[in-house]
């Protein structure tokens, strides 16, 4: 594209460009090994702070839209989008709001429609709920020729910012613009698990074959999505792509001990510790059980009045690896069982090297089904009735327990799928 720095220029000068050194190159460079008890070994330097830097010099020369909510912030808590704008020799040409919205306003299933952003004057788009036909529509109304794409993703397939990354970047490729990502640290780190989504089961919370924790960042996803996935979507072909890499993160390394800010990238994700449950306690959105929303605590508590203390005696009996069950009530001011006392369990990761969120949640799953009470929560989508079949990607995980298996034979009958799944991303990953 004409008037764009080149990569090579963008690594020349001093201590500024050694910052900008992680930009996607075609190489991985080295990263610094975290210990294996989960801590970082050094300062974690995500893509957007590497970018701001070198004072946005990547963007400069383009017409930028930026696609963020309020996970989009430099280690000064500033927004990218704010810190971009004090650069008038930048040219931001709109902004873009998936679920929740660019300045996070809205609850679980809502946005914030187009507006002007008071702050900076920009125009800020709804992009909530858009495929690649609408998302082409708003990146031509707003005239750009790049994309930047900076949202703290959890991991997780069902959490919707990865499709809405995935839909930006068909567009984007679609009108000959380029995608530039500002890399953030995935904190689950590594670890590949879970049910792998069918075509059939296809949804906003699964919009294509991959695992259910995916264990790459946005970065490692988007050439994922690039390499495996875009090839086949419309018209074939891939985007333009770069990735701005984090400095100083290992996968071994925890949200927890990055040292980084969290900002919660939904209202229900309000921690660190909630993410990592998340993966797993998710499920439970599927069923006429709590998963913790309105609450202090959302995922981590998991509930109904029908549950007794016998919950959580039975689940800790399980001995399942790095985590324990407190008996627990609580009253969700909004959401399932609103205003009624709810017996459960709150999750306690005592471990997390060691806990698996999948497994732990279909565990779960089995003895919250030998209470009378329990369902499995209706969709009214009358071909696939069942939330569970879409949050964990066909009716595979719903049958096996409905049939009586042990959570052993359910979690086994995705293994193969997952080793298949690390096989096929393992050259698209950016981080050791």
């Amino acid at each position: 594209m004409a008037g764009k720095p080149s990569r090579r220029s963008l690594m020349a000068g001093g201590t500024a460009a050694a910052l900008a050194a992680p930009l996607l190159s075609g190489r991985a460079a080295a990263e610094s090994p975290g210990r294996g008890d989960g801590r970082g070994a050094g300062r974690v330097t995500p893509g957007a702070d590497v970018a701001a830097a070198e004072g946005w010099r990547v963007l400069r020369d383009r017409k930028v839209g930026v696609l963020s909510n309020p996970t989009g912030v430099l280690r000064d808590a500033r927004h990218v989008v704010d810190s971009m704008a004090e650069h008038e020799e930048l040219r931001i040409v709109g902004v873009f709001g998936p679920e929740h919205g660019f300045r996070g306003s809205a609850q679980a299933g809502e946005s914030e429609p187009e507006f002007e952003d008071p702050r900076t004057g920009l125009t800020v788009y709804d992009a909530y709920g858009a495929d690649a036909r609408k998302m082409t529509a708003l990146f031509r109304k707003a005239g750009v020729d790049t994309v930047v794409f900076d949202i703290q993703d959890v991991g997780v397939r069902y959490y919707t910012y990865i499709w809405t990354m995935y839909h930006a970047m068909a567009a984007a490729r679609d009108i000959g613009a380029s995608f530039l990502v500002l890399d953030r640290p995935n904190p689950l780190g590594r670890r590949a698990d879970g049910p792998l989504l069918t075509p059939a089961f296809a949804s906003g919370v699964g919009l294509k074959p991959i695992i259910q924790q995916h264990g790459m960042t946005v970065g490692e996803l988007a050439r994922y999505f690039n390499g495996e996935l875009l090839p086949k979507e419309g018209d074939g072909g891939k985007v333009e792509l770069e990735v701005v890499r984090v400095r100083g993160w290992s996968p071994r390394t925890t949200a927890q001990h990055t040292g980084l800010p969290w900002v919660p990238p939904s209202p229900n994700m309000p921690t660190p510790d909630t993410a990592t449950v998340y993966a797993g306690t998710g499920y439970f959105e599927g069923t006429n059980l709590s998963e913790g929303r309105g609450t202090t605590q959302p995922f981590q508590f998991v509930g109904a009045p029908f549950l007794d203390h016998h919950y959580s005696d039975r689940l800790n009996a399980l001995r399942l690896p790095g985590v324990r069950f407190r008996e627990g009530y609580f009253v969700p001011t909004f959401s399932k069982h609103q205003g009624r006392t709810c017996a459960g369990v709150q999750l306690l990761v005592t471990d997390p090297v060691r806990y698996e969120a999948v497994p732990t949640a279909v565990a779960m799953l089995r003895e919250a089904m030998k209470y009378d009470g329990f369902a499995w929560r209706k969709d009214p989508d009358p071909q696939r009735p069942f939330w569970i079949d879409k949050l964990s990607g066909s009716p595979r995980l719903r049958e096996m327990l409905d049939a009586g298996r042990s959570p052993e034979e359910v979690t086994g009958a995705w293994r193969a799928e997952v080793r298949d799944f690390e096989r096929t991303r393992r050259p698209y990953l950016l981080y050791r």
